[in-house]
Protein backbone atom coordinates (compact mmCIF):
# COMPACT_ATOMS: atom_id res chain seq x y z
CA UNK A 1 0.00 0.00 0.00
CA UNK A 2 1.21 3.14 -0.88
CA UNK A 3 1.35 6.37 1.05
CA UNK A 4 -1.57 9.03 -0.07
CA UNK A 5 0.89 11.10 -1.66
CA UNK A 6 -1.13 12.10 -5.46
CA UNK A 7 0.76 10.41 -8.46
CA UNK A 8 -0.33 12.96 -11.05
CA UNK A 9 1.74 15.60 -11.53
CA UNK A 10 0.78 18.99 -10.60
CA UNK A 11 0.57 21.71 -13.42
CA UNK A 12 2.10 24.18 -11.06
CA UNK A 13 4.95 22.71 -10.10
CA UNK A 14 7.21 24.77 -7.13
CA UNK A 15 10.51 24.42 -7.93
CA UNK A 16 9.48 26.71 -11.46
CA UNK A 17 7.61 28.95 -8.78
CA UNK A 18 10.52 29.43 -6.65
CA UNK A 19 11.35 33.30 -7.09
CA UNK A 20 7.24 33.84 -6.53
CA UNK A 21 6.16 34.78 -3.91
CA UNK A 22 3.98 33.19 -1.75
CA UNK A 23 1.07 35.36 -1.83
CA UNK A 24 0.84 35.08 -5.57
CA UNK A 25 1.90 31.66 -5.28
CA UNK A 26 -1.41 30.48 -2.25
CA UNK A 27 -3.47 31.90 -5.26
CA UNK A 28 -3.05 29.45 -7.87
CA UNK A 29 -5.98 26.09 -7.87
CA UNK A 30 -3.64 23.77 -6.44
CA UNK A 31 -2.66 25.18 -2.98
CA UNK A 32 -5.79 24.08 -1.49
CA UNK A 33 -5.27 20.50 -2.52
CA UNK A 34 -3.16 18.55 -0.19
CA UNK A 35 -1.40 15.70 -2.50
CA UNK A 36 -0.37 19.26 -4.35
CA UNK A 37 1.31 20.45 -1.26
CA UNK A 38 2.92 16.89 -0.67
CA UNK A 39 4.37 17.18 -4.10
CA UNK A 40 6.00 20.20 -3.74
CA UNK A 41 7.19 20.18 -0.21
CA UNK A 42 10.45 22.11 0.30
CA UNK A 43 13.09 19.23 0.78
CA UNK A 44 16.91 21.01 -0.88
CA UNK A 45 18.71 23.45 0.46
CA UNK A 46 18.84 25.01 -2.93
CA UNK A 47 14.91 25.34 -3.15
CA UNK A 48 15.09 27.28 0.34
CA UNK A 49 18.11 29.34 -0.39
CA UNK A 50 15.77 30.95 -3.57
CA UNK A 51 13.19 30.87 -0.86
CA UNK A 52 14.98 32.50 2.28
CA UNK A 53 18.17 34.11 3.40
CA UNK A 54 19.77 31.05 5.55
CA UNK A 55 21.42 31.31 8.56
CA UNK A 56 25.56 29.24 8.41
CA UNK A 57 23.95 26.92 11.24
CA UNK A 58 20.54 26.73 8.97
CA UNK A 59 22.80 25.63 5.59
CA UNK A 60 25.15 23.45 7.96
CA UNK A 61 21.75 21.33 8.93
CA UNK A 62 20.18 20.91 6.09
CA UNK A 63 23.60 19.45 4.68
CA UNK A 64 23.45 17.32 7.52
CA UNK A 65 19.44 16.39 7.19
CA UNK A 66 19.58 13.14 5.82
CA UNK A 67 17.46 10.07 5.38
CA UNK A 68 15.58 10.24 9.03
CA UNK A 69 14.00 13.04 9.81
CA UNK A 70 15.30 15.15 6.69
CA UNK A 71 13.87 18.16 5.80
CA UNK A 72 10.26 18.60 4.34
CA UNK A 73 8.02 21.90 4.77
CA UNK A 74 4.67 22.22 3.06
CA UNK A 75 4.46 25.19 0.98
CA UNK A 76 1.54 25.85 3.37
CA UNK A 77 3.57 25.62 6.45
CA UNK A 78 6.57 27.43 5.11
CA UNK A 79 4.18 30.51 4.10
CA UNK A 80 3.96 30.97 8.47
CA UNK A 81 7.69 32.02 8.59
CA UNK A 82 9.05 34.88 8.76
CA UNK A 83 11.55 35.20 6.47
CA UNK A 84 13.48 37.93 7.74
CA UNK A 85 13.61 36.76 11.48
CA UNK A 86 15.75 33.55 12.00
CA UNK A 87 14.26 33.42 15.21
CA UNK A 88 10.49 33.00 14.17
CA UNK A 89 8.71 30.16 16.33
CA UNK A 90 7.73 28.16 13.14
CA UNK A 91 10.88 28.22 10.61
CA UNK A 92 12.89 27.10 14.17
CA UNK A 93 9.98 24.35 13.92
CA UNK A 94 11.08 23.30 10.28
CA UNK A 95 14.05 24.14 9.14
CA UNK A 96 16.97 22.21 10.40
CA UNK A 97 19.97 23.59 12.47
CA UNK A 98 23.44 22.32 12.89
CA UNK A 99 22.84 22.20 16.93
CA UNK A 100 20.80 19.30 15.71
CA UNK A 101 24.55 17.61 15.55
CA UNK A 102 25.50 18.06 18.94
CA UNK A 103 24.81 15.39 21.41
CA UNK A 104 24.00 15.77 25.08
CA UNK A 105 25.23 13.91 27.95
CA UNK A 106 21.89 12.30 28.71
CA UNK A 107 20.73 12.36 25.19
CA UNK A 108 18.79 8.72 24.24
CA UNK A 109 17.88 7.36 21.09
CA UNK A 110 14.41 6.24 22.43
CA UNK A 111 13.95 8.08 25.23
CA UNK A 112 9.98 6.78 26.00
CA UNK A 113 11.21 3.41 26.32
CA UNK A 114 8.97 2.18 23.27
CA UNK A 115 11.34 -0.45 21.80
CA UNK A 116 11.37 -2.46 24.85
CA UNK A 117 7.71 -2.38 25.33
CA UNK A 118 6.90 -3.91 21.58
CA UNK A 119 5.29 -7.33 21.96
CA UNK A 120 4.99 -7.25 18.10
CA UNK A 121 6.44 -5.33 15.54
CA UNK A 122 4.84 -1.25 14.85
CA UNK A 123 2.99 -1.88 18.04
CA UNK A 124 4.10 -0.51 21.78
CA UNK A 125 2.27 -1.68 25.09
CA UNK A 126 3.38 0.48 28.25
CA UNK A 127 0.28 0.83 29.89
CA UNK A 128 -2.09 -1.95 31.50
CA UNK A 129 -5.24 -0.84 29.20
CA UNK A 130 -3.85 1.21 25.72
CA UNK A 131 -1.63 0.51 23.34
CA UNK A 132 0.20 2.79 20.52
CA UNK A 133 0.04 1.51 17.06
CA UNK A 134 2.67 3.10 14.96
CA UNK A 135 1.39 2.97 11.24
CA UNK A 136 3.92 4.87 9.26
CA UNK A 137 7.13 6.81 9.48
CA UNK A 138 6.31 9.94 7.27
CA UNK A 139 4.66 13.06 8.36
CA UNK A 140 3.59 16.69 5.86
CA UNK A 141 6.41 18.14 8.01
CA UNK A 142 9.16 17.06 10.00
CA UNK A 143 9.59 18.79 13.63
CA UNK A 144 13.03 19.06 14.31
CA UNK A 145 12.51 18.18 17.85
CA UNK A 146 10.71 15.00 16.89
CA UNK A 147 10.76 12.17 19.46
CA UNK A 148 10.84 9.55 16.97
CA UNK A 149 13.82 10.86 15.61
CA UNK A 150 14.89 6.98 15.49
CA UNK A 151 12.87 5.62 12.84
CA UNK A 152 10.48 8.76 11.58
CA UNK A 153 11.40 10.38 7.84
CA UNK A 154 12.28 8.28 5.73
CA UNK A 155 8.75 7.40 4.07
CA UNK A 156 9.07 3.62 3.76
CA UNK A 157 5.69 1.95 2.68
CA UNK A 158 4.03 2.09 5.69
CA UNK A 159 2.71 -0.85 7.91
CA UNK A 160 1.82 -3.58 5.65
CA UNK A 161 -1.51 -6.17 6.31
CA UNK A 162 0.72 -8.68 7.09
CA UNK A 163 2.57 -6.51 10.47
CA UNK A 164 -0.94 -5.07 11.27
CA UNK A 165 -3.10 -8.09 11.35
CA UNK A 166 0.20 -9.21 13.88
CA UNK A 167 -0.68 -6.41 15.83
CA UNK A 168 -4.27 -7.02 15.53
CA UNK A 169 -3.98 -10.40 16.78
CA UNK A 170 -1.75 -9.56 19.99
CA UNK A 171 -4.65 -6.75 20.83
CA UNK A 172 -7.17 -9.17 20.34
CA UNK A 173 -6.07 -11.59 22.71
CA UNK A 174 -5.66 -8.84 25.43
CA UNK A 175 -9.03 -8.23 26.54
CA UNK A 176 -7.52 -5.66 28.93
CA UNK A 177 -6.95 -3.25 26.37
CA UNK A 178 -9.52 -0.76 25.75
CA UNK A 179 -7.58 2.47 23.93
CA UNK A 180 -5.60 2.15 20.81
CA UNK A 181 -3.60 5.24 19.70
CA UNK A 182 -3.36 5.15 15.64
CA UNK A 183 0.15 7.40 15.62
CA UNK A 184 3.78 7.07 13.31
CA UNK A 185 4.65 9.68 12.07
CA UNK A 186 1.48 10.42 10.77
CA UNK A 187 -1.72 8.23 10.50
CA UNK A 188 -3.24 10.76 7.84
CA UNK A 189 -0.48 10.60 5.73
CA UNK A 190 -2.32 7.54 4.46
CA UNK A 191 -4.81 7.57 1.87
CA UNK A 192 -8.30 7.18 3.63
CA UNK A 193 -9.15 3.72 2.52
CA UNK A 194 -5.77 2.59 4.09
CA UNK A 195 -6.59 4.45 7.40
CA UNK A 196 -10.16 2.55 7.11
CA UNK A 197 -8.47 -0.59 6.82
CA UNK A 198 -6.94 -0.30 10.26
CA UNK A 199 -10.29 1.47 11.87
CA UNK A 200 -12.45 -1.04 10.91
CA UNK A 201 -10.24 -3.75 12.09
CA UNK A 202 -10.10 -2.60 15.37
CA UNK A 203 -13.67 -1.26 15.73
CA UNK A 204 -14.26 -5.09 15.00
CA UNK A 205 -12.54 -5.91 18.32
CA UNK A 206 -15.39 -6.19 20.96
CA UNK A 207 -13.43 -4.80 23.80
CA UNK A 208 -11.97 -1.67 22.00
CA UNK A 209 -13.99 1.21 23.74
CA UNK A 210 -12.06 4.14 21.87
CA UNK A 211 -9.55 4.81 19.02
CA UNK A 212 -7.51 7.91 18.95
CA UNK A 213 -5.43 9.25 16.23
CA UNK A 214 -2.10 11.20 16.80
CA UNK A 215 -1.86 13.94 13.98
CA UNK A 216 0.00 17.07 13.29
CA UNK A 217 -1.68 17.67 9.79
CA UNK A 218 -4.28 19.92 10.75
CA UNK A 219 -1.52 22.31 11.64
CA UNK A 220 1.19 21.18 9.16
CA UNK A 221 -1.18 20.35 6.08
CA UNK A 222 -4.94 21.37 6.93
CA UNK A 223 -6.20 20.98 3.45
CA UNK A 224 -5.90 16.89 4.32
CA UNK A 225 -8.82 17.08 6.35
CA UNK A 226 -11.61 16.87 3.82
CA UNK A 227 -14.90 15.63 3.27
CA UNK A 228 -14.29 12.28 2.35
CA UNK A 229 -12.18 11.64 5.51
CA UNK A 230 -14.59 13.12 8.05
CA UNK A 231 -17.43 10.88 6.73
CA UNK A 232 -15.38 7.58 7.04
CA UNK A 233 -14.04 8.77 10.47
CA UNK A 234 -17.87 9.16 11.72
CA UNK A 235 -18.46 5.36 10.63
CA UNK A 236 -15.88 4.63 13.41
CA UNK A 237 -16.92 6.29 16.21
CA UNK A 238 -16.00 6.89 19.30
CA UNK A 239 -12.87 7.95 17.83
CA UNK A 240 -11.03 11.34 19.14
CA UNK A 241 -7.76 13.20 17.47
CA UNK A 242 -4.90 14.33 19.48
CA UNK A 243 -3.25 17.42 17.63
CA UNK A 244 0.02 18.64 18.01
CA UNK A 245 0.32 22.53 17.88
CA UNK A 246 3.42 24.63 19.19
CA UNK A 247 2.53 28.05 18.20
CA UNK A 248 -0.71 30.56 17.99
CA UNK A 249 1.11 31.20 14.67
CA UNK A 250 -0.52 27.92 13.74
CA UNK A 251 -3.37 28.57 14.11
CA UNK A 252 -4.74 30.20 10.83
CA UNK A 253 -8.15 29.93 8.88
CA UNK A 254 -6.79 26.81 7.32
CA UNK A 255 -6.39 24.99 10.72
CA UNK A 256 -9.93 26.80 11.83
CA UNK A 257 -11.83 24.99 9.12
CA UNK A 258 -10.05 22.21 8.97
CA UNK A 259 -11.08 21.69 13.08
CA UNK A 260 -14.28 22.17 12.27
CA UNK A 261 -14.99 19.81 9.63
CA UNK A 262 -13.57 16.92 12.06
CA UNK A 263 -15.33 18.87 14.97
CA UNK A 264 -18.74 18.80 12.98
CA UNK A 265 -18.33 15.51 12.17
CA UNK A 266 -18.37 14.42 16.09
CA UNK A 267 -14.68 14.27 16.87
CA UNK A 268 -13.43 15.59 19.85
CA UNK A 269 -10.52 16.90 19.52
CA UNK A 270 -7.40 17.89 22.03
CA UNK A 271 -3.81 19.69 21.76
CA UNK A 272 -0.46 18.33 22.54
CA UNK A 273 2.31 21.07 22.94
CA UNK A 274 5.44 20.60 23.49
CA UNK A 275 7.70 22.69 25.49
CA UNK A 276 10.41 24.28 23.59
CA UNK A 277 12.80 27.20 24.42
CA UNK A 278 12.49 30.13 22.47
CA UNK A 279 9.23 29.25 20.85
CA UNK A 280 6.79 29.00 23.06
CA UNK A 281 8.52 28.84 26.98
CA UNK A 282 7.11 32.14 27.58
CA UNK A 283 3.75 32.04 29.76
CA UNK A 284 1.92 34.61 27.48
CA UNK A 285 2.33 32.81 24.52
CA UNK A 286 1.66 29.81 25.70
CA UNK A 287 -2.01 31.31 27.14
CA UNK A 288 -2.74 32.53 23.81
CA UNK A 289 -1.75 29.10 22.81
CA UNK A 290 -4.30 27.87 24.68
CA UNK A 291 -6.94 30.44 23.78
CA UNK A 292 -6.55 29.94 20.08
CA UNK A 293 -7.06 26.16 20.67
CA UNK A 294 -10.50 26.84 22.43
CA UNK A 295 -11.79 29.36 19.83
CA UNK A 296 -11.39 26.56 17.44
CA UNK A 297 -13.06 23.50 19.58
CA UNK A 298 -9.60 21.97 20.20
CA UNK A 299 -9.39 21.32 24.32
CA UNK A 300 -6.13 21.77 25.45
CA UNK A 301 -4.99 18.37 26.90
CA UNK A 302 -1.01 18.13 27.37
CA UNK A 303 2.18 20.34 27.59
CA UNK A 304 4.87 17.92 27.52
CA UNK A 305 8.52 18.60 28.62
CA UNK A 306 10.72 18.15 25.61
CA UNK A 307 11.86 14.39 25.75
CA UNK A 308 15.98 14.07 26.20
CA UNK A 309 15.99 12.72 22.28
CA UNK A 310 19.36 13.15 20.44
CA UNK A 311 20.15 16.25 19.31
CA UNK A 312 17.32 18.10 20.99
CA UNK A 313 19.17 19.50 23.54
CA UNK A 314 19.03 23.11 22.07
CA UNK A 315 14.74 22.96 22.25
CA UNK A 316 14.61 21.73 26.13
CA UNK A 317 14.34 24.06 28.75
CA UNK A 318 14.37 23.77 32.70
CA UNK A 319 11.24 21.47 34.38
CA UNK A 320 10.69 25.07 36.37
CA UNK A 321 9.11 26.69 33.20
CA UNK A 322 7.10 24.44 32.59
CA UNK A 323 6.01 24.30 36.41
CA UNK A 324 5.76 28.48 36.12
CA UNK A 325 3.72 28.31 32.64
CA UNK A 326 0.75 26.17 34.91
CA UNK A 327 1.00 28.77 37.45
CA UNK A 328 0.52 31.23 35.25
CA UNK A 329 -2.30 29.95 33.96
CA UNK A 330 -4.12 28.01 36.93
CA UNK A 331 -6.52 30.34 38.26
CA UNK A 332 -5.73 33.20 35.70
CA UNK A 333 -8.00 31.85 32.70
CA UNK A 334 -10.59 29.10 32.53
CA UNK A 335 -9.78 25.91 33.95
CA UNK A 336 -10.59 24.26 30.02
CA UNK A 337 -7.43 26.29 28.72
CA UNK A 338 -5.30 24.88 31.63
CA UNK A 339 -3.56 21.44 30.09
CA UNK A 340 -1.57 19.26 31.87
CA UNK A 341 1.98 19.48 32.41
CA UNK A 342 3.62 16.07 32.02
CA UNK A 343 7.46 14.65 32.00
CA UNK A 344 7.30 11.18 30.19
CA UNK A 345 9.73 9.24 32.30
CA UNK A 346 12.84 8.49 30.29
CA UNK A 347 13.35 5.03 29.42
CA UNK A 348 9.81 3.86 29.34
CA UNK A 349 8.37 4.88 32.91
CA UNK A 350 5.00 6.92 31.32
CA UNK A 351 3.96 10.32 31.46
CA UNK A 352 4.54 11.77 34.76
CA UNK A 353 2.24 15.25 35.86
CA UNK A 354 4.15 18.03 37.29
CA UNK A 355 3.00 21.36 38.66
CA UNK A 356 3.03 24.22 41.19
CA UNK A 357 2.63 23.07 44.22
CA UNK A 358 -0.55 24.21 45.94
CA UNK A 359 -0.74 21.88 48.78
CA UNK A 360 1.16 23.19 51.44
CA UNK A 361 0.63 20.57 54.04
CA UNK A 362 -1.10 17.36 55.36
CA UNK A 363 -2.40 16.61 58.97
CA UNK A 364 -4.59 14.16 60.58
CA UNK A 365 -7.90 16.18 60.48
CA UNK A 366 -6.47 18.69 58.04
CA UNK A 367 -4.69 19.97 54.61
CA UNK A 368 -3.39 23.66 54.54
CA UNK A 369 -3.92 25.05 50.82
CA UNK A 370 -2.64 28.06 48.81
CA UNK A 371 -4.76 29.76 45.55
CA UNK A 372 -3.60 30.54 42.49
CA UNK A 373 -3.11 34.27 44.34
CA UNK A 374 -1.09 32.76 47.46
CA UNK A 375 -3.31 33.09 50.05
CA UNK A 376 -3.29 29.94 52.59
CA UNK A 377 -6.60 28.02 53.55
CA UNK A 378 -7.41 25.06 55.67
CA UNK A 379 -9.71 22.04 54.61
CA UNK A 380 -10.84 20.29 57.36
CA UNK A 381 -11.56 16.57 56.73
CA UNK A 382 -14.77 16.31 59.01
CA UNK A 383 -15.88 13.58 57.73
CA UNK A 384 -18.35 12.32 60.23
CA UNK A 385 -18.96 9.32 62.07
Amino acid sequence: MELSISSEPPSHNLAENLAVEHEELKQLHEWKDWKWQLKNRITTLEQLKKLISLTPSEEEGIKRSKGRLAMAITPYFFSLIDKTNPNCPIRKQAIPRIEEFSISTHDMVDPCGEDNHSPVPGLVHRYPDRVLLLVTDACAMYCRYCTRRRMVGEELPPMSTEQFEAAYKYIKSKRSIRDVLISGGDPLMLKTEHLEYYLKRLRSISHIDIIRLGTRVPATLPMRIDKELCEMLKKYHPIYLSIHFSHPREITEYVKDACSMLSDAGIPLGSQTVLLKGINDKPSVMKKLMHELLRIRVRPYYIYQCDPVTGTGHFRTPVAVGINIIEKLRGHTSGYAVPTFVIDAPGGGGKIPVGPTYLISQAKDKVVLRNYQGEIFEYFEDCGG
